[in-house]
């Protein structure tokens, strides 16, 4: 069984910074579920645009509001508690947070770890190797 809390991942190298969000990866590839999630905050007033062209990614929303466009139809989403939205396309999409958003993100393949958004608005496909 694992087991760990957020005050455990806070401020190492678990816990992971962009320039519009913050996530603590809770599970990862090394854990081996199949699957990564984190725990991850939008800071409000902020945009970002993101394209997983390497992995999967449902988001379900815990707190907070804000919106989602996808881009390629430029339909645009309400998300606030309860919501979730899962990008089973490899979604190119541009989240808007209103206030901070507190969402939990699943990723299949898992991430390992350090993974942070490239130019594309990708994360890298790596294996726990590259860690």
């Amino acid at each position: 069984m694992i087991v760990r809390t957020l005050d455990e991942i806070n401020d190492t190298d678990r816990d992971v910074k962009g320039k519009t969000w913050r996530s603590r990866r809770l599970l990862l590839a090394d854990d081996g579920m199949g699957y990564s999630m984190n725990d991850t905050i939008i800071h409000a007033g902020t945009v970002t645009e993101m394209e997983y062209k390497h992995h999967l990614e449902a988001v379900y929303c815990v707190k907070g509001e804000g919106t989602v466009t996808t881009c390629d139809d430029d339909v645009t989403y309400e998300i606030r508690p309860g919501t979730i939205y899962a990008l089973n396309a490899h979604d190119h999409h541009i989240l808007r947070a209103k206030t901070d958003l507190h969402l939990v993100c699943t990723f299949n393949p898992p991430l390992v770890g350090p993974e942070t958004h490239g130019p594309d608005g990708a994360y890298p496909l790596l294996t726990p190797k590259d860690k």
